[in-house]
């Protein structure tokens, strides 16, 4: 297992006034925004731990990573010729959810949200440089529960379980209903793959900000997924 805790992030300070569609004639607002960046700047320090596991135990569906069971055809079918793939939680930080905009200022909320976002990718992409240079990683894929119904949020647990106490290594922990706090933090598995896979191919959800991907009908009937006649259904 490793924590890579010392990720270089510098808060893009026009980014996120762009984002967050501020512009010059928002000055009172602006300079708050400002303001909130800096207090960022000085403390923000995203995280990753991640653990590189074999697969073992291959069944229908399901398999054992580090010993560790867990169920879903997609997963499976994935993993049938990976012998070694690499879990991870990753995270902005505990030291951004310590800053607080003004009471009742939606904006400024609105902008720390995206600084941690932007914390959060930072790590991701952190993670991935540091996979692909130290264990010569070609294109790789990811899978993260709950992002599909085959691969339920509560093998959260399951997931967790292969770090220990992940609150103590780098600041995460899962809620009651296996939401991961804080939010701004995401968990999975990265693995070497030929033909990349995005989770979003086997979602025929229309509405959906975070879709990476095209739904594919054809790819989710490979994989024995039935889809409703009714967009946005799976069983």
């Amino acid at each position: 297992m490793e924590i890579l805790d010392s990720i270089p992030f510098d808060v893009d300070a026009h980014e996120v006034l762009r984002r967050a569609h501020l512009t010059k004639a928002d000055a009172d607002i602006t300079q708050g925004a400002r303001e909130l960046i800096e207090q960022a700047r000085q403390v923000a320090r995203p995280k990753v731990v991640y653990e590189v596991c074999y697969v073992e135990n291959k069944r229908t569906d399901s398999l054992e990573l580090a010993g560790i069971t867990f169920t879903s055809r997609v997963l499976r079918m994935n993993l049938d010729q990976v012998q070694r793939i690499f879990a991870y939680v990753a995270t902005c930080g505990t030291e951004l959810t310590e800053i607080s905009a003004p009471a009742g200022d939606m904006l400024l909320d609105y902008c720390l949200d995206i600084i941690k976002e932007m914390a959060l990718r930072t790590a991701m992409a952190h993670l991935r440089k540091h996979l692909e240079t130290r264990y010569a990683l070609g294109q790789t894929s990811s899978m993260n529960p709950g992002s599909l119904e085959d691969w339920p949020i509560t093998q959260q647990n399951e997931l967790f379980s292969i770090f220990g106490d992940v609150e103590k290594l780098i600041g995460v922990r899962l809620s009651d209903s296996f939401l991961m706090i804080p939010t701004k933090s995401v968990s999975g598995i990265i693995f070497p793959t030929q033909v990349r896979f995005e989770s979003c191919q086997l979602c025929p959800r229309e509405v959906c900000p975070s879709r990476r991907a095209a739904f594919d009908s054809s790819l989710a009937e490979q994989y024995g997924i039935e889809v409703a006649g009714t967009a946005g259904e799976i069983h």
